[in-house]
């Protein structure tokens, strides 16, 4: 590790919602990290489980910062950012255990790559064999995907690579980055607030990494529950990156794919009793357009890079959880999908 970066200070901030034991386990594991430097951030968003009180009985050393509401995953972190000490900085979620050397090995990668967007291998906590993540991808039409997902991990992602974003789960790089990217987009709340973030960061030409040498488990029986108000999220915040992400050309060229990407999807939801999200996320885009529009003239201003440099890194294809899917459907969506991406990568 040079000494640009050799004990420097490093904040690791975890958001807390009620999630009870598990915030406990994982603030343990972090104090066995061997990595010298380091402060803890709890940034509690109005719990009703008494959970952070009861973390900060057992860890004095913690910095606990209560919010007085609910104020999501974007605004949450968001506060925690604004309290940083450190130079470097890691997004942890609760319901993670982390290895003694995932620091180390993080740093070392920023002493390879310098400025960018970090994360970890995060592998299943209830099974040490499953990949939860190695790397998260963009699909071209705004689908984030964790790769290797549910995959047993077989040494197949031993190499540390360049990713389209950086996990939330877990997700490392110095404060100066997260102060020039405006840090998380409070209007998102929750839900694709990792794919905004590294998206963003690629129109301004700062990379997102993969380094599977550190480790962190993760327990996405926690986090990864599906119902009416998540899938509302995450159609409308995909809805709202494409839109203030992908420059008004871009979007035109995108457009008889969107329609029939969209087509699908509203098949999708119907089949699964959630239209009713689905309509909705179509709602809330057209109440908030004017702040869509401020939002993508603020965007396109400060971009670098240009779309056909940034997609480079998305994929044609996406990865479709079980919880949400089946081998059928999903093999058909990603036939669709994929013709579509490859149509519209002749036009970008």
């Amino acid at each position: 590790m040079s000494s640009e970066v050799t004990n420097q200070l490093v904040s690791i901030i975890i958001l807390n919602y009620n999630a009870g034991d598990l915030l406990l386990s994982c603030v343990e594991s972090v104090f066995r990290t061997k990595y010298d430097n380091y402060e803890v951030i709890v940034v509690d968003n109005a719990s009703k489980d008494n959970s952070h009180k009861k973390c900060k009985q057992k860890f004095e050393k913690i910095r606990l910062i209560e919010n007085t509401a609910n104020l999501g995953y974007c605004e949450g972190n968001n506060v925690g950012l604004r309290q940083a000490k450190g130079n470097f900085i890691i997004i942890l979620n609760p319901d993670t255990i982390v290895d003694p050397e995932w620091i180390s090995h993080l740093m070392d990668a920023y002493t390879t790559y310098g400025i960018g967007l970090y994360q970890p291998k995060l592998i299943a906590d209830s099974d040490h064999k499953k990949i939860n993540s190695a790397g998260n991808m963009i699909q071209l039409f705004g689908f984030g995907y964790s790769r290797g997902k549910g995959n047993t991990d077989n040494g197949q992602y031993e190499k540390n690579e360049i990713v389209s974003y950086a996990s939330g789960a877990c997700l490392f790089s110095s404060f100066k980055v997260f102060k020039d990217l405006g840090f998380f987009d409070s209007f998102l709340f929750a839900y694709h607030d990792d794919l905004d973030l590294g998206w963003r960061a690629a129109m301004l030409g700062i990379k997102s990494y993969y380094i599977p040498k550190s480790i962190v488990y993760h327990a996405e029986s926690f986090s990864f529950k599906w119902s009416p108000y998540k899938f509302f999220l995450l159609e409308r915040n995909r809805h709202y990156c494409l839109l203030t992400h992908y420059s008004k050309s871009t979007i035109y060229k995108l457009l008889p794919s969107l329609i029939l990407v969209e087509i699908a999807i509203i098949f999708f939801y119907l089949a699964k009793g959630m239209l009713k999200p689905k309509i909705m996320s179509y709602i809330d885009i057209i109440k908030n357009r004017k702040q869509i529009k401020r939002r993508y003239t603020e965007l396109q201003r400060k971009r670098k890079i240009p779309d056909k440099e940034v997609i480079g890194n998305f994929q044609d294809k996406i990865f479709a959880p079980k919880e949400v899917s089946d081998n059928i459907n999903n093999e058909l969506f990603n036939k669709l999908l994929r013709t579509l991406s490859k149509m519209a990568r002749m036009v970008i």
